[in-house]
C-alpha cells in the first residue's frame, strides 16, 4: 500500500476507501483537527455517500491514486479489473426453474417427477412467482404423501405457513378433478366387470377423508351405475347406518343391486364386527324385495377390504 505524503500524515491508512482522494478536502480538514475519531467519521461518511462497503483499498488503487507504477497488471490491455462496487447481479437458483420443470414434464411425463415436483407444478397456478419447492416439501412432510396433501381438509392446509386461499382452492380443484375422472371411468363400463375401477373410485373419493362416510352405489339390472350417493357422514370412527333407509332408497331409484362402501379414517380397512353385522342386516331386508347386495367395500389410506372377498357375506 502506498505511503501517504509527509505533508498530510495518514494515521489510519488501512481504512482508506477506494477513490478516497476525490474527497481530500474533507480528509485534510479531519487530519488538521488531529482527531482520529473525526478522521474515521469522515471515511465512514465517504463510504456512505459512495454506496460502497467498507473494504480495504487495493494496492493497485493506491498506486493509481499516488501515481506509483509499482503494481503491474498481467491481464490483457483491454480487460477490465473487477469493480468492487458492481452489485452481484447473478440470478437466484430458482430463476427459470418453472419452465425447466414444465419442459421435463412434457418430455418424459409425470413418472419422472418426484412427488414434491408434481406438487410444485400444482402450486405454480396459485402463486405466479416465487420458489414453490420449500412449500411443496413442507406439505408432503406434514401430510405424508401427494394424495394426502390433495385430500387434506382446508383447515389443516391453512395451518401451513404460506398456504392461502389461492393455494387451498387449487389443491381442492385437483382433488375434485381426480374424483370426477375416476367417477367418469366408472360410468363408462359395467360395474361388476370392472372391480378395480370401483375400488379406485372409492379410494379416490373417500380413503383420505377425516370422518367416516357411508356411500351406496345403486345399480340397474345390467349392473350399470344409476346413482352414487353418500347416505351418512359420521365421526372419526363411527357412522350411523339404517338398513331400512338403504333399501328404501334402492326402491326409489328402481335399483336391482347395490354396493355398500365406507371408509376407515384410521387407515386400516379391516372390517369390524359392527360392519359385518350391519351388512348382513341389509342383505336380509333387501333379499325378499329382489335387491342384491353385491359387496361391501371398506377403504383406508393403507388399502382396502371387501366383505365378499373375505367371505363374510
Amino acid at each position: 500500500m502506498t505511503k501517504p505524503s509527509a505533508q498530510f500524515p495518514d494515521p489510519i491508512p488501512h481504512l482508506r476507501p477506494v477513490g478516497w482522494r476525490s474527497g481530500l478536502p474533507f480528509w485534510r480538514r479531519a487530519q488538521r483537527s488531529g482527531s482520529q475519531w473525526l478522521q474515521l467519521f469522515t471515511i465512514a461518511a465517504w463510504w456512505a455517500a459512495q454506496g460502497v462497503p467498507p473494504t480495504m483499498a487495493s494496492s493497485s488503487q493506491d498506486a493509481e491514486d499516488s501515481g506509483s507504477p509499482e503494481v503491474s497488471n498481467s491481464k490483457a490491455p483491454n480487460s477490465k479489473a473487477p469493480n468492487s462496487r458492481t452489485p452481484n447481479t447473478r440470478a437466484p437458483h430458482y430463476h427459470g426453474h418453472r419452465e425447466r420443470l414444465r419442459e421435463r414434464f412434457r418430455a418424459v411425463g409425470a413418472d419422472a417427477l418426484a412427488d414434491y415436483e408434481l406438487l410444485e407444478m400444482v402450486l405454480f397456478s396459485a402463486v405466479p412467482r416465487g420458489d414453490m419447492k420449500p412449500l411443496a416439501k413442507e406439505l408432503l412432510e406434514k401430510f405424508g404423501s401427494f394424495a394426502e396433501v390433495i385430500h387434506a381438509p382446508e383447515a389443516r392446509l391453512a395451518e401451513v405457513k404460506g398456504v392461502g386461499d389461492a393455494i387451498i382452492t387449487e389443491i381442492r380443484l385437483i382433488a375434485a378433478t381426480a374424483s370426477r375422472i375416476a367417477k367418469g371411468a366408472l360410468k363408462q363400463r359395467t360395474v361388476l366387470s370392472s372391480g378395480t375401477a370401483v375400488i379406485d373410485y372409492c379410494r379416490t373419493a373417500m380413503a383420505f377423508a377425516e370422518k367416516e362416510q357411508f356411500r351406496i352405489l345403486f345399480l340397474d339390472k345390467k349392473n350399470q351405475l344409476i346413482a352414487d350417493e353418500v347416505q351418512q357422514t359420521g365421526t372419526v370412527d363411527h357412522t350411523p347406518v339404517y338398513p331400512r333407509e338403504v333399501v328404501k332408497r334402492a326402491l326409489e331409484l328402481s335399483a336391482t343391486a347395490i354396493i355398500l362402501v365406507h371408509n376407515h379414517p384410521s387407515g386400516d380397512p379391516t372390517p369390524s364386527n359392527a360392519d359385518v353385522q350391519m351388512t348382513r342386516q341389509i342383505v336380509d331386508i333387501a333379499k325378499p324385495l329382489g335387491i342384491a347386495i353385491h359387496d361391501h367395500i371398506i377403504v383406508g389410506r393403507n388399502g382396502h377390504a371387501t366383505l365378499k372377498g373375505m367371505k363374510l357375506i
